[in-house]
């Protein structure tokens, strides 16, 4: 390869959201990630939060864009399939998000085939979220 590609990195990820507000309580009250920047497009009509578990500097983040005139949910299509989190405790990760009012089509157990253990959530558009458990140490 004619580029160093041990110098490459994933940096974010974007997804586009209807409510800005609901999509940033769910993934920072609700999944512990903070707002690592905003910047407002009035030009574009459009605004850009950054949210994550670390520095962008080092860690990989979500991008959610909200575009102001979006009236209508967003089509995901047959293409994406999930963004995926690794959680301590999946099954008490899981009881707090559905006292709050989550989505979670696919209760904690373990995957087909294996003995890892994983849930799948909904966030407010309609994405799924896949939780891993990942114990600690």
């Amino acid at each position: 390869m004619a580029t160093d590609e041990k110098q490459f990195r994933l940096l974010h990820t974007m997804i586009r959201v209807l409510d800005l507000d609901k999509s940033i309580d769910f993934y920072t009250r609700l999944l512990g990630m903070k707002v690592l920047r905003r910047s407002d497009y009035p030009e574009g009509k459009f605004t850009n939060v950054f949210v994550g578990y670390g520095d962008e500097r080092t860690e990989a983040v979500i991008e959610l864009t909200h575009n102001w005139e979006q009236a209508d949910p967003y089509v995901q299509g047959t293409g994406f399939g999930h963004l995926a989190l690794g959680v301590p405790d999946i099954y008490k990760t899981c009881e707090a998000l559905e006292k709050e009012g989550v989505s979670i089509p696919r209760p904690p157990g373990p995957m087909k085939h294996g003995t890892t253990v994983i849930a799948f959530i909904v966030d407010p558009d309609g994405y799924k979220i896949e939780l891993i458990e990942r114990k600690p140490g």
